[in-house]
């Protein structure tokens, strides 16, 4: 057996997880360096949170008043905020790991490239997960700074939300991932639109979960985003209790099982 065949051998027997984190990590480093040209995509970013909050603020606020949460009147601002940066950490994640992963490895084939180096399936997909959580927290940190300049923050627990919204976007990004393997065409991210839609509308985001007919509160407590959302507006009122543990678990659930899946198919997608 040549050297280069008993490399590959290697890699694929090793599973879809790498041994150490260092081809992870040249993976997050090569986006990086393409980001360094095309910084104005990466920039477009920042205006969809300050977008949201201003026509939260001046808009729905106004007509709703306050939202009686967990026994406390909290504002409707406050309410919902975090709600949409728990939106925004499962969107920027989906188009994230949607768009970008089908380009690179149906039509430019970068992971073929990739998996000619002595990188391994769990490298290309832990680096791809690394960089979709750098850029999400980056824009999770300019969400929550717009919130705090607007005065729509709970208390000032709102900064674990960071570190919450991370949870999210791990969540999302390794299940977005997986799926996006699966993909054969464009036309399949038709079911990206589908999937993503019904979840922002039934997230709890806009209104409190009792609004909604009891057997419908059971499936929205199922769905993942409704976890981030109930996550961080706690996190953002202060309203600690054993349930964010919950939340917070069933995120790295969802996240690792998508980046366990995504190592395993683009190691039988792109290895001989």
């Amino acid at each position: 057996m040549t050297e280069p065949a008993a490399a590959l051998d290697s890699r694929a027997a090793a599973g879809p997880f790498p041994a150490a984190g260092r081809g992870a990590w040249r993976v997050f480093q090569r986006n990086v360096v393409v980001y360094r040209r095309g910084w104005r995509f990466l920039v477009s970013g920042f205006f969809e949170p300050f977008f949201y909050l201003v026509s939260i603020g001046l808009g729905l606020s106004k007509l709703v008043g306050t939202v009686h949460l967990g026994g406390h009147a909290v504002a409707y601002t406050a309410f919902v905020a975090p709600g949409l940066l728990a939106a925004s950490a499962m969107n920027g994640a989906i188009f994230d790991c949607t768009f970008k992963i089908f380009f690179q490895l149906k039509i430019m084939k970068v992971y073929d490239s990739m998996l000619s180096t002595p990188l391994s399936p769990g490298d290309v997909a832990a680096g791809e997960l690394l960089w979709a959580l750098a850029r999400g927290g980056l824009y999770c940190g300019v969400f929550i700074c717009v919130m705090a300049a607007f005065g729509y923050v709970g208390t000032p627990w709102v900064v674990l939300c960071l570190p919450g919204s991370l949870f999210a976007g791990f969540a999302f990004a390794g299940v977005a991932m997986a799926g996006t393997s699966f993909m054969r065409s464009w036309q399949d991210f038709d079911f990206v639109f589908l999937a993503a839609l019904p979840l922002f509308l039934f997230s709890a985001t806009f209104y409190p979960l009792g609004v909604y007919p009891g057997w419908l509160q059971l499936v929205v407590r199922c769905t993942p985003l409704y976890q981030a959302v109930a996550l961080l507006r706690g996190l953002d009122l202060g309203l600690f209790d054993w349930s964010l543990l919950g939340h917070a678990a069933y995120l790295l659930v969802m996240g690792a099982a998508g980046l366990a899946v995504t190592g395993r198919r683009i190691a039988h997608l792109v290895l001989p």
